[in-house]
């Protein structure tokens, strides 16, 4: 009988607090629900084994380039904890997150692809187990993860992070307004990471101190977030960009960016994700004015912008 599965999972930005929470610092993240993947999970009509249809590879499971190991990995520990024969299935995965920017497209991509397969065997999927089997294909992508991303990718509401410790729900008082603008540039967060911490190696007393004040802001930011004075929140994004900066995970395509928001009147803006390339948030005061800041982030070389509203409790809640 043919039978067809889906499952879907969103993007997710980092307000603040990356790389700092490699080093047991918080971070704040929040869904970001205008960019999504969603995996497709059906019969085959004839044949053995599982085909990937897929932007970037379409064949056999087993043929799966470098690249795309760790959803193989995923794949494949997913099918040997749901005890099933060896399954006859395409996997076909579409997606709105460009990849390599920082906003969490490959535990986005896991994600959907395990709640298909259990949607499609009809099997309940516990929510540890979810995250064991992302974080599979997260330890492929990013060496050693902290899990901000696949806990981001599966939350609905903001998030406070911290490695080791239980996810929290963020409230957030006053709704946000962030301009997201991708630099066009592919970043290199298994690089930005290395060079965190060779600088760590050289220079202990530097990194330590930028590392500490990420922290730092990351609390005063929630502090803020909490009573709804945003143009706290942004000075503290801005702080944030200025430690990024320090520890050399910004680079010139994201200064230009993060400048021109400043000076369209952004509330705050800095880099989001793991830097050297990506993309770059800012913090408007209003709709209006993110639309503004949307066109002169285009202007300034963005390939692509995005305005999302970030409210939590939502609306009716």
């Amino acid at each position: 009988m043919f039978r067809k599965a889906e499952g879907k999972a969103h993007g997710k930005l980092i307000l603040i607090g990356e790389h700092s929470v490699v080093y047991d610092k918080p971070a704040i993240a929040l869904p970001f629900c205008d960019i999504g993947v969603k995996a497709t999970i059906e019969s085959r009509g004839k044949g053995e084994g599982i085909v990937v249809n897929s932007r970037y590879f379409n064949g056999p499971l087993s043929n799966t380039p470098e690249t795309l190991k760790g959803i193989k990995a995923c794949v494949e520990e997913t099918l040997h904890l749901l005890n099933v024969k060896p399954p006859t299935i395409k996997i076909s995965i579409e997606s709105t997150i460009p990849s390599g920017r920082g906003l969490g497209s490959s535990a986005a991509v896991a994600h959907s692809i395990v709640k298909g397969i259990f949607h499609y065997y009809d099997t309940p999927l516990r929510h540890d187990v979810q995250m064991h089997l992302v974080q599979i294909a997260e330890t492929h992508a990013h060496g050693n993860p902290s899990g901000i991303d696949m806990a981001a990718t599966s939350s609905d509401s903001p998030i406070w992070f911290q490695k080791g410790r239980t996810v929290k729900k963020l409230e957030i008082v006053e709704p946000l307004y962030l301009v997201v603008a991708d630099s066009g540039k592919f970043g290199d967060t298994k690089s930005a990471v290395c060079g965190i911490r060779n600088l760590y190696l050289q220079n202990p007393s530097k990194a330590r101190k930028s590392i500490d004040l990420l922290g730092d802001y990351t609390y005063e930011c929630e502090r803020y977030l909490s009573q709804g004075d945003l143009a706290k929140v942004g000075k503290y994004l801005d702080l944030a960009q200025v430690e990024l900066g320090r520890l050399s995970v910004s680079d010139e395509a994201l200064d230009r960016l993060i400048e021109t928001a400043k000076n369209q009147g952004a509330l705050g803006a800095k880099l989001t994700g793991g830097g050297r390339g990506g993309c770059i948030l800012a913090l408007a005061k209003d709709k209006h004015h993110a639309a503004d800041l949307s066109k002169a982030l285009t202007q300034a070389g963005a390939l692509q912008t995005w305005t999302s509203y970030v409210s939590y409790p939502q609306p009716n809640e």
